[in-house]
């Protein structure tokens, strides 16, 4: 095989899949103690120390072009999206095949079954999947009442029967309180259909697909757990057990705004998917697990959706940070995907990093904001300077970092790179070249890649990667301070790009580092297109948070447009303070309120699925016009789109008297 023949290969792989594929398997094995898509097949962790990949001696390292991958284990396994050439073609039948939506596959493979992969004619690209994050809520007073202050209901109800026929389907985390009373009908029975619990092993997986992990329980487990509980005098949940039962739930309180008793679709039938947590990142609301499991998540609510023969809401309230923002990362296409059958919808949570500075001495809740940058690069031959902020304070981040800087596919741009406090640069690493793995002296690690036509959207990428020096006895973080990242304009014909900084959230590592997320510095930050890549789908709606009682949008809803210039978010919903179910809480404590863009999109949700009711053959592209057209324009505001409050509050009362129209003819009488 030539040496173009492997650079070909090598470049179906996304740049974080060869970071991983070249690095040695112990390293891995400590790499998937934090990365979300890596999963370790061995522990404890094998005792050789890595040697560093790369010589430290000189910050001037050999730049290569693409070639061939060197280094591969099969100890560690990374989820993936593969990405064939036709909808039709050859599927894969390796071990690690989950589910396929059109032409995209969800997979598991070692980094060697990745490579060899890569090397299949039909395959076009291979994505590991994004972390997901939880938008981090606030939670303040509970409410010790029988009820939730007021109800969502929606006039018109004779148009919308309050959803029923619809099913409302919850992707979430922290569990599923199906014990509370607002999931419970007047004759004592459920209004959840099943709760697959993808981390769960107190039932059998669901029979069917590739849903073959986690447990499902159905709605007969949930009726038979409501009745032995009376006599046993125990919660019922303790007896339909799941992998997360978090006081105060997430979860709960999303799917009660949607279709709780006291929700926006009462009536309709409810179903969750569970995404799987580990321990830690249940009580740290960190980057956790996935996208692939949002896939998988999708996969079984359409399956269960069409068995029963019902309309599709969907609510969303996680978020990616990475990849395009254009609607082209695979789990958008994914979901676009789905959406291109009529009777779905999709609401995703807009995110929580709107916040670029301090609202009040001791809030760094800005920290979380600082996440997009943007410029223009005027002609050849001038540079932008974006600044890194790694750590701070003496804190010394024991995470990797990853920054992504899109330009477009007319320009051509050179990158370099210079550490905290160091006047020299690693670089520059011009189009079509990469530098991977180099070790400095403090032991860190950086990936440069400038990859030019990026299969998924066509557009010029620029990643960027600090890794902390891995092995089975030592764990040496990145330096904190700032970290310049160098853009050299070398042929310029449009000259804007856009960077976003990939996310974990603060957290301890040993007793003396940080988990901690890099942020941008205030010169280099850009406070609009902070939204969730997620809600940068084509027809998923992208849900802001609406402050009632302020009458404007909440200071952490994260702000668009996408870096394509279309109008995400779509509609602003109720998101603050908002009452709903306490999850797994004491009886004397039904209620919490909690604020956050989580809250707005479950009332999305609920309106969807009340326009499903009233017309279940409507498109998403239908549902999305429709709540456009009908929303309300904030006080000073007007009707145009704005980048915080989308086209403002949503009508849900007008969204369903267009809808139970929409598609319809009417001849004009001369």
């Amino acid at each position: 095989m030539s040496n173009r023949d492997d650079s070909r290969i090598s470049a179906k792989l996304h740049p974080r899949l060869r970071l991983y594929a070249n690095a040695r398997p112990e390293v891995n094995s400590e790499r998937a103690a934090q990365a979300a898509e890596m999963i370790p097949l061995s522990m404890p962790l094998s005792a050789g120390s890595p040697a560093p990949l790369e010589s430290a001696a000189s910050f001037a390292p050999s730049i290569r072009r693409r070639e061939k991958i060197s280094e591969l284990d099969d100890v560690n396994l990374v989820n993936v999206f593969v990405q064939r050439h036709a909808e039709s073609g050859h599927s894969s039948e390796q071990a690690g095949s989950s589910r396929r939506s059109g032409s995209m596959e969800v997979m598991t493979l070692s980094p060697r079954e990745i490579a060899r992969l890569a090397s299949d004619p039909l395959v076009a690209l291979i994505e590991p999947g994004e972390a997901l994050r939880l938008p981090v809520t606030l939670r303040s007073s509970r409410s010790t009442g029988s009820g939730p202050g007021r109800r969502r209901s929606v006039a018109a109800s004779d148009l919308h029967g309050n959803g029923a026929g619809v099913l409302i389907g919850i992707i979430d985390v922290g569990g599923f309180d199906f014990t509370h009373p607002d999931f419970i009908r007047a004759d004592g029975s459920t209004r959840w259909h099943s709760i697959w619990d993808q981390g769960g092993t107190g039932r059998p997986a669901p029979g069917f697909g590739k849903c073959m992990f986690g447990s499902e329980i159905t709605a007969g487990h949930m009726q038979a757990a409501l009745a032995a509980a009376r006599n046993l005098r125990v919660p019922a949940y303790r007896l339909e057990p799941q992998s997360q039962m978090q006081p105060g739930s997430h979860g709960t309180h999303v799917a009660s705004i949607a279709a709780g008793n006291a929700g926006v679709a009462p009536q309709a039938l409810i179903a969750g998917v569970l995404i799987n947590l580990d321990r830690d990142n249940l009580t740290r609301h960190q980057s956790f697990y996935d996208s692939t499991c949002l896939a998988n998540a999708v996969e079984y609510l359409l399956t269960i959706a069409g068995r029963l023969g019902m309309a599709l809401s969907i609510n969303v309230s996680l978020g990616t940070n990475g990849h395009a923002h254009d609607s082209s990362s695979a789990i958008n296409r994914w979901i676009d995907y789905a959406l291109s059958q009529p009777g779905r919808a999709v609401s995703v949570a807009a995110g929580n990093s709107g916040q670029e500075a301090p609202s009040a001495d001791g809030d760094l809740g800005f920290i979380m904001g600082r996440i997009h940058s943007s410029g223009r690069i005027a002609a050849a031959g001038l540079d932008r300077d974006i600044e890194l902020v790694v750590g701070g304070n003496g804190i010394v981040d024991g995470s990797e970092n990853e920054l992504e800087v899109w330009y477009e596919p007319q320009d051509r741009f050179a990158v370099s790179l210079r550490p905290p406090g160091s006047e020299r640069w690693i670089g520059p690493v011009e189009p079509g070249e990469y530098i991977e793995n180099l070790a400095l002296p403090e032991k860190c690690l950086v990936s440069l890649y400038n990859e030019l036509y990026y299969h998924a959207n066509g557009c010029n990428l620029i990643s960027v990667f600090l890794s902390p020096y891995f092995s089975s006895h030592a764990h040496v973080g990145i330096p904190s301070g700032v970290w310049t990242v160098r853009l050299h304009g070398r042929d310029v014909r449009d000259g804007n790009y856009h960077a976003w900084i990939e996310r974990d959230d603060p957290r301890r590592f040993g007793p003396d580092g940080w988990f901690w997320p890099s942020s941008f510095s205030p010169a280099s930050n850009v406070d609009n297109s902070s939204i969730s890549s997620l809600a940068c789908g084509l027809r998923v709606l992208g849900v802001a948070n609406l402050d009632e009682s302020a009458e404007r949008i909440n200071i952490s809803s994260s702000q668009g447009p996408t870096r394509d210039g279309r109008h995400k978010p779509d509609v602003a919903a109720p998101g603050t303070n908002v009452i709903a179910a306490n999850g797994f809480a004491a009886a004397d404590s039904p209620w919490i309120a909690m604020t956050g863009t989580s809250m707005a999109s479950p009332y999305v949700a609920g309106v969807a699925a009340l326009m499903l009711s009233a017309n279940p053959g409507l498109s998403a592209a239908q549902i999305e016009g429709i709540v456009r057209r009908t929303a309300q324009p904030l006080p000073g505001m007007d009707f145009s789109w704005s980048d915080s409050a989308g086209f403002g509050r949503i009508n849900p009362e007008a969204c369903i008297r267009e809808a139970a129209t929409a598609g319809t003819r009417q001849e004009r009488k001369s």
